[in-house]
């Protein structure tokens, strides 16, 4: 029987190896928001109900280091997109689960963590808001995506919502919630964001 999720057997994994080309490149995990980079607000937001947090990087990966974070550049230099992220996260992850989430996402419910936990199929759980699937927010048991990713990217369906369908995978509704994401300059001012931190 699979080990049920709970905060000893789940780290939280940050997807932040984006090359951000709708926003000339910057680096948004470094992005601030009052004054709170993207990938610190996501580690203290999880800090409570995970054991350990991994971040998927392609740059600046001592920057994490003085930051006290984990993280795990893309093994691949093809560009692969989100799943070389989620390749890495899943090699590197020790625990039996892994929530992942976008480093751009503006926001979450509360309830992500327990609603996804407590509604999982036998291979995890993806989140669904007002806006529709967002793969890339999901729950998932570690084995079963490594195995996944590697069948994807053998068949060459890179896209991040193939993914679920190869897996037991139940879908969790969030009404009246959108997670949204920071992916113009429109969205960073809406946001608030007005710069990107020089130091971790």
């Amino acid at each position: 029987m699979t080990e049920q999720p709970s905060r000893s057997n789940i780290t939280l994994g940050i997807l932040a190896g984006g090359r951000a080309t709708r926003l000339g490149g910057i680096d948004k995990a470094w992005l601030l928001r009052d004054g709170v980079p993207q990938v610190l607000r996501w580690r203290d937001r999880f800090a409570g109900e995970v054991v350990a947090t991994l971040v998927s990087a392609n740059r600046d990966l001592t920057r994490y280091e003085a930051a006290g974070m984990r993280a795990v550049a893309d093994a691949t230099a093809a560009d692969l997109g989100p799943l070389a992220g989620l390749a890495a996260l899943a090699t590197a992850c020790r625990t039996r689960w892994l929530l992942t989430i976008p480093v751009d996402l503006l926001d979450v419910t509360h309830t992500l963590l327990p609603s996804l936990a407590g509604a999982c199929g036998p291979d995890g759980a993806v989140a669904c808001d007002d806006d529709g699937a967002q793969p890339l927010v999901a729950l998932w048991r570690v084995d079963a995506l490594r195995r996944a990713v590697r069948a994807a990217m053998e068949s060459h369906d890179l896209a991040a919502h193939a993914l679920q369908p190869r897996l037991d995978m139940a879908s969790v509704r969030f009404r009246g919630v959108r997670f949204g994401n920071l992916n113009t300059p429109d969205d960073l001012a809406a946001a608030g964001v007005s710069s990107t931190s020089d130091s971790p």
